[in-house]
């Protein structure tokens, strides 16, 4: 499976990409916008496609073209205000969406946040940014698409444990982006989770078994 990297220069992307590297089952194509990124994809033997998530559907299709599947890792940062995140979490994810459809590219894992399906429980403080995550999920979930949402916990920085929790409606709690990735390559090919969505944060079983008993 040749898997279009959407966000490969952020940390949980690179992660990803250095997984699915090592584990040669798929390969990565790493999606990027800058071209110093594309050089140093280029020299892990990774392959990349420059476009911008502030681009057109017909760039991020062409990205897209020839790959089997999508995740979209991107997210606009803490470091920007709320407009870049209309234009990348919500706006960049609907356009990857249908770029996905235009480039015939069935298989689509989206990087939400816990609990985003529920308003009652967004953070009061990143209130814009759930609200963005909630409608990309919902553009997502009324594509055509065989699309898995994650929906991660609070990110942290230290090393995984490969020990995750996946299920429906979790209470919040963190995982580290490490244990994202391992959870996103996962997810990749399981058929039980498609068309389905869960929240994600660090528990007791491995990945591959969490995953599986989705």
């Amino acid at each position: 499976m040749k898997v279009l990297i959407v966000g490969a220069n952020g940390q949980i992307g690179k992660q990803l990409v250095k997984l699915i590297k090592e584990e040669d089952k798929h390969t990565a194509r790493a999606m990027v916008r800058k071209e110093e990124q594309v050089r140093q994809f280029e020299e892990m033997g990774v392959e990349t496609a420059l476009a911008s998530l502030e681009g057109t559907v017909d760039e991020l299709a062409e990205a897209a073209k020839g790959c089997d599947a999508i995740v979209f890792t991107a997210g606009s940062g803490g470091n920007t205000g709320y407009d870049k995140t209309l234009l990348i979490d919500l706006d960049g994810a609907a356009k990857t969406i249908d770029a996905a459809e235009k480039a015939g590219v069935d298989r689509f894992i989206m990087v939400s946040a816990i609990q985003a399906n529920n308003r009652d429980k967004w953070s009061e403080t990143i209130k814009p940014y759930y609200a963005a995550k909630h409608y990309a999920d919902r553009i997502l979930e009324n594509s055509s698409l065989n699309y898995t949402i994650v929906r991660p916990g609070g990110l942290t920085n230290e090393p995984g444990t490969g020990k995750i929790k996946a299920a429906e409606n979790l209470e919040r709690g963190f995982i580290p982006r490490e244990d994202v990735a391992k959870t996103l390559y996962a997810v990749l090919d399981k058929e039980n989770t498609y068309k389905r969505a869960f929240d994600l944060v660090s528990g007791d079983e491995d990945a591959e078994t969490a995953v599986n008993n989705l």
